[in-house]
């Protein structure tokens, strides 16, 4: 978040710290509002080597073709490091102008494609298994978000093997029990009432009440939450499930603001790369 909508000179200096550490994308969301892909640009010229991917460029804020105009207009360099995570949303951040999810993403993709979007720089949010195998179907493959290693597996047997899978995993490095537990239950606090999260979480064997009442189980099982080390066996665990690539999203203190998620960010670099 910090580096769309924080200050903008320190999100440019901290991405360009990301690139030259070495990792290999940054994510960025795009599911709040339209200004996604003006925020792209900037991060596209702040970088030398990492991919700059939306996670996600939400339909309903977007023209299929305007996006597919916005792509042609890139040089070939900045079309290389470039990849659009394509999303839904939720009915309830929507509203009366919500659709059928397969039809409606799938009516978006058929425009973006017409308009000259290279389709192998997209991928889909993707959670249930008819929205996995449309991103195996018509984009590059599957960016699910707030998921374990077991929805790895089960997305990579329905993806296939040669597509792209590039789970998010949450992130929580607070030695403190309570300090971790607190930022872990605010982090997931407004997924609670989205359909689409609470239906996978129990497809994954979660059930209301553990949701509701955020439970450690629940907690434990979407953030990796220690050490550097709870990480980089969170993240093998979706390697070895089939994931080409995992997002980590760090969830950190927000008083510290991007100096805070800086520090982390320099540690898993070190652990993980």
């Amino acid at each position: 978040m910090e580096l769309r909508f924080g200050d903008r000179g320190e999100a440019l200096d901290a991405v360009a710290e990301l690139d030259e550490l070495g990792f290999g994308a940054v994510w960025v969301p795009g599911g709040l509002d339209s200004g996604v892909l003006d925020d792209v640009e900037q991060l596209l010229a702040a970088t030398r080597k990492t991919v700059i991917a939306t996670g996600i460029l939400n339909i309903w804020k977007h023209e299929p073709a305007d996006v597919a105009a916005w792509w042609s207009k890139r040089s070939p360099a900045e079309q290389a490091r470039l990849l659009l995570g394509i999303g839904v949303s939720h009915g309830p951040a929507i509203g009366e102008q919500w659709g059928k999810p397969l039809a409606t993403t799938r009516a978006f993709l058929d425009a973006m494609e017409t308009g000259g979007m290279a389709m192998d720089h997209t991928c889909l949010a993707a959670l249930g298994p008819k929205m996995i195998a449309l991103s195996a179907e018509r984009t590059a493959g599957a960016h699910p978000y707030l998921v374990t290693p077991e929805h790895t597996a089960q997305a990579r047997a329905i993806l296939g093997p040669d597509k792209l899978l590039a789970p998010e995993q949450g992130v929580v490095l607070e030695a403190d029990p309570d300090k971790a537990r607190a930022l872990a239950f605010n982090a997931l606090d407004i997924y609670l009432g989205l359909p689409n999260y609470r239906n996978n979480w129990k497809r994954l064997g979660f059930d209301d009440a553990e949701i509701d009442a955020r439970s450690d189980r629940l907690l434990h099982a979407l953030f990796a939450i220690g050490s550097v080390e709870t990480v980089a066996a969170r993240v093998q665990a979706h390697l070895d499930a089939g994931a080409d690539h995992v997002c980590l999203q760090v969830i950190a203190d927000p008083e510290r603001g991007i100096d805070g998620l800086r520090e982390h960010w320099r540690a898993l670099a070190e652990a993980l790369l």
